[in-house]
């Protein structure tokens, strides 16, 4: 039973365990608020993908990635979002001395970041064409998809925030925080990039 989707369950944790913008805020959210403050982000970000991995087995990418206005729109107003984000964690100390990015992000926020990066509709896009015949038709293989990638994204991104967490005991004193801070701000801001590159 397992044997037919496993190509599917494998290509799914690739896809959600490599660096990315939902990973790099899953690390900044765990070494920042640990663990349970951190899950709302990854619960949203999980159902964000599935949403948007379970509409692009129904046959939505297609529509998407048809209209090139909206695509643009998508990467401008996910650009910023997430740019913002990277000022925010960039400028963040340690946790007790910064009273500015005292929340950790929200569920709307975790699924807002998947839902406007045309990179996760795409991949969704190949999911659907690449594994279509695992299913009946385009309702079921919205099913399959969304709960392969919703459940794969919630694992990966929970070892990434308890990686995050890892780092924050390993950090004594203020520099290390704002160092740690910028790296993450900076590779979330990079994160950026594959978004604006032809797929």
């Amino acid at each position: 039973m397992l044997q037919p989707i496993l190509p599917l369950i494998l290509f799914a944790f690739v896809a959600t365990a490599t660096p990315g913008i939902a990973t790099t805020l899953s690390t900044a959210s765990g070494a920042r608020f640990g663990f349970r403050r951190s899950v709302p982000l990854l619960v949203g970000s999980a159902t964000g993908l599935a949403t948007v991995t379970g509409a692009a087995g129904a046959g939505l990418a297609g529509l998407l990635l048809a209209m090139p206005s909206l695509q643009v729109a998508m990467k401008i107003i996910g650009s910023l979002y997430l740019v913002w984000l990277a000022i925010k964690i960039g400028r963040a100390g340690p946790p007790n001395l910064d009273v500015a990015m005292a929340r950790p992000n929200s569920f709307l926020g975790g699924a807002g970041i998947q839902w406007m990066n045309p990179k996760g509709w795409a991949m969704g896009l190949g999911a659907a064409a690449s594994f279509a015949a695992l299913a009946d038709g385009p309702g079921q293989l919205a099913l399959l998809l969304g709960s392969t990638f919703g459940l794969a994204a919630a694992i990966s991104l929970s070892a990434w925030c308890a990686a995050g967490m890892v780092l924050a005991r390993l950090l004594k004193t203020e520099w290390q925080w704002r160092a740690l801070n910028i790296v993450l701000a900076l590779v979330l801001a990079a994160s950026i990039i594959p978004m604006w590159q032809p797929h």
